[in-house]
């Protein structure tokens, strides 16, 4: 949810949700129940799309991870130390310019059709990763360190969802979104900050070897589900 409030997605997926559904933002605030089935419909394999290339990176990763076991101490350091950095950006401390580039595939055209809207999607997720890449990136680290290739698909297919829910949301009321987003953009830093220090925090987990404290430390989840 970070991603999709982060200043290089969150103002644009009304344009998204135009281009997917072949309508534009002003007849989306309509409450036309004919397109609004479109828009669901195109919004989904918008998702999907994107959400296979998460997914399948977080297999890779998980797959990678397997492979390079031998070297878990190393490895682990090193995923630390770069999560620290893509932390340190995102709060603004310095700046990685590489990271505020992105190749959003412009030239892709969907119109109103879910074959369309899934590549678009797809589209979507290789475009932004530069933009999205300190907080993917962490995710893609700690699929990485998974004993199984399934808990790395289920890592992305998570952030896919976190991701999703919000995208859908848009897509329900338009209307909504654009008065959701005219108070919040005034956060769009904190947001940046706030996932800054989050990264940061995990990324000195990871290093130490300490990221299983999180879980002693959630386990009254447990408890309170119970």
């Amino acid at each position: 949810m970070l991603s999709f409030l982060s200043p290089c997605v969150l103002p644009l997926v009304p344009g998204y949700v135009s281009l997917i559904s072949g309508a534009s933002v002003e007849t989306l605030q309509t409450a036309d129940r004919k397109l609004l089935r479109t828009v669901m419909q195109n919004s989904l394999c918008f998702i999907l799309g994107f959400s296979v290339v998460f997914i399948s990176l977080g297999a890779v990763a998980t797959s990678v991870g397997q492979i390079t076991q031998q070297y878990h101490r190393p490895l682990a350091i090193f995923a630390g130390v770069v999560i620290i950095i893509f932390g340190l950006h995102l709060t603004g401390i310095f700046k990685i310019n590489a990271l505020y580039s992105d190749k959003r595939l412009h030239s892709v055209k969907g119109g109103a059709s879910p074959l369309g809207s899934f590549l678009i999607g797809f589209a979507f997720a290789f475009g932004w990763t530069p933009c999205i890449g300190p907080i993917l990136a962490g995710i893609l680290l700690l699929a990485g360190s998974q004993d199984t290739v399934l808990k790395g698909i289920l890592l992305l297919a998570v952030y896919s969802a976190g991701l999703a829910v919000p995208f859908l949301l848009t897509s329900l009321g338009v209307n909504r979104f654009l008065g959701f987003y005219a108070r919040f953009r005034r956060h769009l830093h904190t947001v940046e900050v706030i996932s800054g220090v989050l990264l940061i925090c995990f990324g000195l987990l990871i290093a130490l070897g300490r990221f299983s404290m999180l879980s002693g430390y959630l386990g009254f989840l447990n408890r309170f589900a119970l």
